[in-house]
């Protein structure tokens, strides 16, 4: 079988990484790299997929070499724009969380998705990685019980340089694109049971957009917390609290271990394995190769849902996103 070829948009550090998990894994390959300067373009392709082709135009890029998909790892104030370029040029997608900033984005990119039967999936890589796997096989396993509360908390003192992603408006900066993402789509791994209520809290930035959220969900069996903030320095962890103990993994978002703490004994589960990209990397040739336009790990209903979640926290807390069509 051929190579599967990755195109990637974008030559920050994330799809450095991108590019050397792709370098270390068989029968995949990057086949060019487009960014808004043909000069950072030539100098990611030197340092991380030197076969590669630098291009200084997204459309040149696939117009040339028409890739088996395209890695988008642009900030989210462009990923609408660039994973619509792909799909009306057949080009299917993987993209960097969040996918999209708005409800509207995801309704009209996935419907594109759907009306021309080219993949996309959100590279949300923290619902493949093992240790959160490993942490929902054993509350389906009801190894702690009956579940009864979870709390998700991921936080930290962002760099406060408007120029920066963290608290830019103009780059869709703010909480909720960077971190919230992974608390309520991990949320919703963890337990697959219909939200019966939600609730929230935004504190807006100076910058405008927002630095700290607080999701209140409920299930109507039991209830979750979901904390996220650029301000404050949380104790990141996924806790699941059941009626015979308790599931905990550090770190949900870039999950490495599980710890199990149970009436019927305890369990502390490392991950051992490859990078946490080889996961959702290998999941886009599946699909793409299977001729899928979603990934059931990470489907479109639930990026939309949370892109939607982005709308209500963003309008609580007041702050307006750009409308692009």
């Amino acid at each position: 079988m051929k190579p599967f070829r990755f195109g990637i948009m974008g030559a920050g550090g994330i799809a450095g990484r991108f590019a050397g998990v792709v370098s270390r894994m068989e029968g995949v390959t990057v086949t060019a790299v487009a960014s808004k300067s043909r000069e950072k373009a030539e100098r990611f392709v030197s340092s991380f997929c030197p076969d590669a082709v630098p291009y200084d135009s997204y459309e040149t890029m696939l117009e040339s070499e028409k890739p088996d998909a395209v890695y988008i790892a642009t900030t989210p104030d462009s990923h609408f724009a660039l994973t619509k370029l792909c799909l009306t040029h057949g080009i299917p997608v993987l993209c960097e969380k969040a996918m999209f900033v708005t409800g509207k984005e995801a309704a009209d990119a996935f419907s594109l998705s759907e009306e021309k039967g080219v993949f996309a999936m959100e590279a949300l890589w923290s619902r493949f990685l093992p240790a959160n796997k490993k942490a929902k096989e054993w509350l389906d396993m009801g190894k702690i019980g009956k579940p009864v509360h979870m709390e998700i908390r991921i936080g930290f003192p962002a760099p406060s340089d408007p120029a920066l992603r963290y608290f830019s408006p103009t780059l869709c900066g703010g909480a909720t694109t960077d971190i919230t993402v992974y608390a309520y789509e991990l949320a919703r791994f963890y337990i697959e049971k219909p939200i019966r209520t939600l609730s929230f809290t935004a504190v807006r930035s100076e910058s405008g957009v927002d630095a700290t959220d607080l999701v209140s969900v409920g299930y109507g069996d039991m209830t979750a917390s979901l904390a996220t903030s650029f301000e404050a320095l949380y104790d990141n962890a996924a806790v699941i609290y059941g009626t015979k103990g308790k599931i905990v993994v550090p770190n949900p978002h870039c999950a490495s271990e599980a710890i199990l703490t149970s009436a019927d004994g305890n369990e502390h589960f490392r991950d051992e394995g490859p990078d946490g990209f080889t996961y959702e990397i290998e999941e886009t040739v599946r699909c793409v190769r299977a001729g899928l336009t979603e990934s059931p790990v990470v489907p479109h209903a639930l990026t939309k849902d949370c892109a939607e979640l982005f709308d209500r926290i963003c309008l609580a807390a007041g702050v307006v996103r750009p409308v692009r069509e």
